[in-house]
């Protein structure tokens, strides 16, 4: 029988981790995996591979683990996974593959996410190059943007022989996993310059600094420079904000902005210029992923960090995990809690937040109870700063200039199950299908577009 619970992953102490960028946790040694691999039943039927949106054979690459085959578990997680270093540490495995798996249902599940990143950061440290020998069929598909499900859906077409260039308008590649994610909870040059490069080394080109819709549109890409097909996974870059009073004064930003400034352009590192402002006394409006980021970001950079969200506890989007890491390091949480204005000071500065406070009546659209303002229960959080982080849409610029592209009522590009927009030979996969969602999901969405346009041009080119 396995083990009950999980091998426990070595983590900084959260005082040390809490005033530094280095990863949070340090994952797992050889005799720690093959350990926890023992716990895998090896099931006929899993469930786990269900669970996950690239479909990996969890079972095939747990047991090369358990045998001490490192190698060949790197081999078998290459066939369906372009950035497994990156699932390993920020997919939501809880709710995917880690949530099906067998184990768990009477006791803790595999640690499957830990595994993964196991056998990515081992094939990284022993320069194993899964690259494999590829026979190019000359035909050019661009992608537009170089996040996980652009990565994902280029690896894929690569592997399949097309001639593949990556457009990506910033200056670096990796989309929200270089800009979006902190480096302690995925490290940059370790761990997603290095993926990047794997990819490249399929052959993909990347050309930074290009702004699709304004430095080259998707009618020039097939007219003018011969593209064959276009995937469109630009993702959702456009804050939301509440329209609140006092939303534009200055100290009130998005979590976009902040983490784009700390993550990309390295605000974080003494040895840059980016001009960054932290606060002494922080609120990070929104209870997601990003919101968590956000907040131990300011709590790195010297700010009294809190997050402040209208549901409960049990109600909030992020990760279990995140939500933990959070709290060990002093994050505060002001739940069932709801900004009314932004105050502002004579300067134009951020000097403090009007809330109220909120009760969970019945369930909405989304399956959560609705929270209702409780009348008479308005107070003041003092602050002198606020960061939104209340979700994101696409940025309209590459489909209004695309004619006869189809976006809906949120902005985002329509496309059908296979990525299929609607205007042949482009298809479109990501956030900027689904609005802001999760790495792994925009990674599925590349690899069932990458399909699809591999059954059209063969069909129409080869």
């Amino acid at each position: 029988m396995p083990a009950k619970t999980k091998v426990p992953v070595r983590e900084q102490e959260p005082k040390v981790r809490a005033a530094n960028f280095e990863e949070v946790c340090y994952g797992y040694n050889e005799e720690e995996a093959m350990e926890e691999s023992l716990r895998c039943l090896n099931c006929k039927r899993p469930k786990c591979v269900e669970g996950c949106p690239v479909s990996i054979n969890i079972p095939a690459f747990i047991q090369e683990v358990k045998a001490g085959n490192f190698e060949d578990a790197a081999k078998v997680i290459a066939k369906s996974s372009s950035l497994p270093a990156v699932c390993g540490r920020v997919c939501p495995q809880e709710s995917q593959c880690e949530g099906q798996c067998v184990v768990g249902i009477k006791n803790e599940p595999v640690s499957i996410g830990k595994l993964e990143r196991f056998v990515a950061d081992w094939s990284r440290e022993n320069e194993i190059d899964l690259s494999g020998n590829i026979e190019n069929n000359g035909i050019k598909v661009a992608v537009v943007g170089s996040g996980p499900s652009g990565l994902a859906c280029a690896g894929d077409l690569a592997k399949l022989g097309y001639d593949v260039t990556i457009f990506e308008a910033f200056h670096e590649a990796g989309g929200v996993l270089t800009y979006g994610i902190p480096e302690f909870r995925l490290p940059k040059s370790k761990v997603v310059n290095y993926e990047v490069n794997s990819i490249k080394k399929l052959g993909v080109k990347i050309e930074n600094n290009v702004v699709v819709g304004r430095t080259i549109t998707i009618e020039e890409m097939f007219e003018e420079e011969g593209f064959k097909a276009v995937f469109i996974g630009s993702g959702a870059g456009l804050p939301s904000f509440m329209g609140i009073p006092g939303e534009n004064a200055n100290g009130v930003l998005s979590a976009n902005e902040f983490l784009t400034r700390v993550n990309l352009m390295k605000a974080y590192i003494d040895e840059y210029d980016t001009p960054i402002r932290v606060g002494k006394k922080v609120a990070v409006v929104g209870g997601g992923n990003v919101a968590m980021d956000a907040a131990r970001t300011a709590l790195r950079l010297g700010a009294d960090s809190h997050i402040v969200y209208r549901r409960s506890e049990s109600e909030l989007p992020a990760r279990v995990e995140e939500v933990h890491h959070a709290k060990e390091e002093g994050i505060i949480f002001n739940l069932l809690t709801n900004p009314k204005e932004i105050l502002v000071d004579e300067n134009g500065d951020v000097c403090g937040m009007k809330c109220i406070k909120m009760e969970l009546g019945e369930p909405d659209e989304s399956g959560r109870r609705r929270p209702v303002e409780v009348e008479g229960s308005e107070f003041v959080i003092d602050v002198d700063m606020v960061i939104m982080s209340l979700g994101t849409k696409p940025n309209p610029l590459i489909s209004s200039t695309t004619p006869g592209l189809e976006v809906n009522k949120r902005r985002c590009i329509v496309a059908d199950e296979d990525g299929l927009t609607s205007i042949e030979g482009i298809y479109a996969g990501g956030d900027t299908v689904t609005g802001a969602a999760t790495v792994i999901s925009a990674m599925g969405a590349g690899r069932k577009a990458a399909e699809a346009m591999d059954k059209y041009l063969r069909e129409k080119y080869l």
